[in-house]
């Protein structure tokens, strides 16, 4: 019983560090040219989730302006950004980072959406917009779901 005690309190403790770790979206620290160093929820992020997350329309949706030869499964690949074949070689972790958060930071005139941004802008469609006064609206993607994403597009390697 103390064992199964102990290890419960683990499982604890280690899951109240992992949220007291997580950065707030207004809390991001973007370098120079936009990167963000560090982890935004703590935790290491896992390519499998974040595959599942660029594919999905109600998530990421990220398939509906890149290609992405590893994810040939999700219809309807997008031309408007950059093919994402080959990223992990072209960024750095910290660079994907801050432009899957924040693309402007990076590239000031990309039409990319800042997934993990909850104030200072307006979302289209009555349903995403915050009223004033009201408490700033949750980033389209959670700390964890970015970290994902950039797990996955650090596999993404030339040939």
């Amino acid at each position: 019983m103390r064992i199964l005690t102990a290890t419960c309190a683990a499982v604890l403790m280690t899951a109240v560090s992992a949220a007291a770790d997580e950065v707030a979206p207004d809390d991001v620290t973007y370098g120079e040219y936009g990167a963000v160093e560090t982890s935004l929820s703590g935790a290491e992020g896992n390519a499998e989730n974040g595959a599942e997350v660029m594919k999905a329309r109600s998530m990421g949706n990220c398939v509906a302006c890149h290609q992405v030869s590893a994810l040939s499964d999700a219809p309807f690949h997008g031309e408007i950004g950059p093919v994402l074949d080959g990223a992990g070689d072209r960024w750095t972790e910290a660079e994907l980072r801050g432009i899957v958060s924040n693309a402007k930071n990076t590239f000031p005139e990309s039409m990319m959406p800042a997934y993990y941004k909850s104030s200072g802008f307006i979302r289209p469609g009555d349903a995403f917009t915050g009223k004033a006064g009201e408490e700033p609206l949750p980033p389209l993607l959670t700390a964890q779901q970015i970290e994902d994403v950039v797990a996955f597009l650090m596999t993404q390697k030339e040939e």
